[in-house]
């Protein structure tokens, strides 16, 4: 693992909205070429930072919200649920991360 795309490689097995599969390969993409930082606060600082530079909305947002590019179809077809990133992909991110660090 060198870089912070692979944490991104096996999914979650239950996403938040319809919206978050998108988002997450998008996060994936955009740190393609970011090497893993030294401290898990960092990782967390970086994520949260992308979150909101690729959706416009900070991960504290209490509701979920639309992001026209994530838009594929279905009722709920768009939707970002930060309660989702905050709840269960950020803390399996971290997780990931320190499993990882753990094997050095």
């Amino acid at each position: 693992m060198k870089t912070i795309a692979d944490l991104f490689i096996e999914k979650p097995w239950q996403w938040g909205l319809r919206g978050d599969p998108y988002l997450w390969q998008e996060m994936a993409d955009h740190f393609a070429d970011t090497p893993l930082p030294v401290t898990p606060t960092h990782l967390e600082l970086l994520l949260t930072q992308a979150f909101e530079a690729l959706t416009g909305q900070p991960i504290t947002d209490e509701t979920h919200f639309f992001v026209e590019r994530f838009a594929h179809g279905g009722m709920s077809s768009g939707l970002v649920s930060p309660s989702f990133w905050r709840e269960t992909a950020v803390p399996l991110l971290l997780n990931r991360y320190e499993e990882h660090q753990s094997h050095l």
